[in-house]
């Protein structure tokens, strides 16, 4: 099991919630998905290793934006 944590930037409602955990959950290989919208924190675990890159463009997609 693998964990990561991106800040994103946007997110401003529970729509925005559902949003970046529906796109991230997609994601091979993804079995859990957190989002703090307060914080704008996303925590996101992983079977192995996480595709960073799929999940920053899951988070895209979702119309947020990771920030660096």
């Amino acid at each position: 099991m693998a964990t990561a944590v991106y800040t994103v930037d946007g997110m401003s409602c529970g729509h925005c919630v559902n949003s970046v955990t529906e796109e991230v959950a997609g994601v091979n290989g993804i079995t859990d998905v957190r989002v703090d919208l307060e914080s704008g924190k996303v925590t996101v675990t992983g079977e192995g290793d996480i595709d960073d890159a799929s999940v920053r463009a899951a988070i895209d997609e979702a119309g947020y934006e990771v920030r660096a």
